[in-house]
Order: C-alpha cells, then structure tokens, then sequence
C-alpha cells in the first residue's frame, strides 16, 4: 500500500472533520442555552483534537495535511450555516444527521479501503468519538 494513498484517504477525513468543526460552531453561535452551548464548545474541541490527531499521521506519514474543508466542504459550509435552524431541538437533530451520516458512515467505508493498521485505528477512534457524540445527543433529546 502507497503512502500517498494513505494520505488521501486522511485528507479527506481531515477535510470531513473540518466541516464538522465548521458545523459545531453554527450550532454554538445558534444556540441560547448555556449548557447546550457548552456541550457542543466541548464537543467540538474533542473533533478538535481528534483533527490535529490526524493531521499529525499525514505528516508523519511525509504528507501534508489539508488545512481546510475543501472548496466543497467550503459550499456546504456556507449552505449549512444559512439553513442552520435556531430551534434547539432541530440544532441537536441536524448535529446526529450530520455526524451519522458523515462522521460515521462515510468515514467507516473509507477504513475499509487502503489504511494501514495504524491509520485505520487512528480513523476508528475518529469515527467512535462520532457515534459516542450521536447517542449522547440522541439520549438528550429523548
């Protein structure tokens, strides 16, 4: 397996995680309740780290690391912060959408592809941290 290919794979889950990160600070800059708001400042400074992390094995793997979303991840930035709702239990019901179906399910078809075992562990880290933010939020809400 190519070191090269390795590092794409990262980049685009280092690319996905920004847009997480991006996503997080919508739903705090919408979001009045107190406890609520630092819930998601604590989420996010977990994907945080979880992004340095990552950008940390692409360069030991003598890759350079994304420093953003992408110019995609960019427009669905700016789409989703226009369309981010204020109502707090849409906020936590988009926050599950978003990390399911991108911090789960995307990130989990790209570990079945071309990671070496550290990486791959790395990514499911990454991708437990995302399911733990999901039920977490889905416990809220019930």
């Amino acid at each position: 397996m190519k070191n090269e290919t390795v590092i794409e794979e990262l980049n685009t889950i280092l690319r996905g995680t920004y847009m997480g990160i991006r996503s997080i600070e919508h739903y705090i800059q919408n979001v009045d309740n107190l406890e609520l708001k630092e819930y998601f400042q604590s989420m996010q400074k977990e994907i945080k780290d979880n992004a340095t992390k990552v950008a940390e094995r692409i360069q030991n793997l003598n890759g350079i690391p994304a420093d953003s979303e992408g110019v995609s991840g960019s427009m669905h930035s700016f789409m989703h912060k226009m369309m981010t709702p204020n109502d707090e239990t849409k906020i936590m019901e988009d926050a599950i959408k978003g990390l399911d179906n991108y911090g789960v399910e995307y990130s989990e078809e790209l570990v079945k592809g071309d990671l070496d075992p550290e990486s791959k562990q790395l990514v499911e880290e990454v991708i437990n941290t995302n399911r733990k933010y999901v039920e977490q939020l889905r416990d809220i809400l019930q």
